[in-house]
């Protein structure tokens, strides 16, 4: 980007409430531009319009780019269990961005920096993705499971299942001792 192209700083009035270690990364007004909000990501997450909170890198399970609009699907959490957190999609949320600038590209690599690991598994009666993500302030990785729909996630070979998955890939990705 050359001296003359710089992108405008965010307007005062849109800057989300950023947290004393937080900095802004790269901002788009989405919509047609006519107060529609901002979609501002910053070193710790994402903030989308109509959001008091930050959705943190860690916490996007896809975002996807199609050229004129961004599509963000964060997790929700739905229950925690013995070393994981089972998540689910929330609904996904779809902006236009008219003039992205560099905010579909700090997205993708951002999302994609939060995951260490992620795999698909079959589990009884359904299927199951195993991913280890990287959370700001956590130290080591933080371990979820999101069900695929239908599947019995409460039923005790699920479970069962689910807590080998996880501490195969657990072990799998733990460093090696020196």
């Amino acid at each position: 980007m050359g001296l003359f192209n710089r992108r405008p700083k965010l307007p005062p009035a849109a800057r989300p409430p950023l947290a004393g270690d937080e900095r802004v990364l790269a901002w788009a007004a989405a919509g047609n531009g006519e107060g529609d909000g901002v979609i501002v990501a910053s070193n710790l997450g994402l903030w989308l319009p109509g959001r008091g909170e930050r959705i943190g890198w860690h916490d996007i399970l896809k975002a996807v780019w199609s050229g004129r609009e961004l599509t963000v699907t964060p997790a929700e959490r739905v229950a925690e269990r013995d070393g994981y957190l089972v998540v689910a999609d929330r609904p996904a949320e779809t902006y236009l961005l008219l003039d992205p600038g560099d905010l579909p590209h700090q997205v993708r690599a951002r999302v994609t920096r939060s995951v260490a690991y992620t795999e698909a598994h079959p589990v009884p009666g359904g299927a199951s993705r195993i991913a280890a993500r990287r959370a700001p302030g956590v130290d080591g990785l933080t371990w979820t499971v999101r069900y695929e729909p239908g599947t019995p996630v409460d039923d005790e070979p699920v479970l069962a299942e689910t807590a080998r998955l996880v501490a195969a890939a657990r072990a799998a990705t733990a460093p090696a001792d020196l």
